[in-house]
């Protein structure tokens, strides 16, 4: 039986693919909490990118990271699983956006309809309406 051993190059490449930049992680420091971020959004939100069946509304902050809140009401979005899904590909959209977005924060509103949207199609939804929030963002305000 032969065992072969990786060569050196190999781990180095390893480590570079796994390096802290390469990761990607949604962390609770980056979600909006508490319903006084969510009011200051809500409130002044100078960022907004649409879509028939979703909006998301954004702020510049002062942390430093982009923050995310989700709003998919049950008045819009009937069954639970459905409201579940379109978050959790909110969230994964957003977790490998992060690296391009400035220090705003975030929210992501499902409007009437939003369940009839396949699957399939809210990850390249969220992913255009993530980089239009960016270029607006990032636009110098006159």
């Amino acid at each position: 039986m032969t065992v072969s051993l990786p060569s050196p190059q190999g781990s180095e490449q390893n480590e570079a693919d796994t390096s802290p930049s390469q990761r990607f992680q949604f962390r609770k420091h980056q979600r909006l909490l508490n319903q006084a971020l969510f009011a200051a959004v809500f409130a002044d939100a100078p960022i907004r990118a649409s879509h028939p069946n979703f909006l998301i509304l954004a702020r510049p902050n002062d942390v430093g990271v982009a923050r995310i809140g989700l709003v998919v009401p049950k008045k819009h979005v009937r069954k639970a699983h459905q409201r579940n899904q379109i978050k959790r590909i909110a969230r994964e959209t957003f977790r490998k956006e992060q690296h391009k977005l400035p220090a705003i924060d975030a929210i992501v509103l499902a409007r009437r309809g939003a369940e009839i949207v396949p699957p399939q199609q809210l990850t390249s939804l969220f992913t255009g309406l993530w980089k239009r929030i960016t270029k607006r963002a990032c636009a110098p305000t006159p």
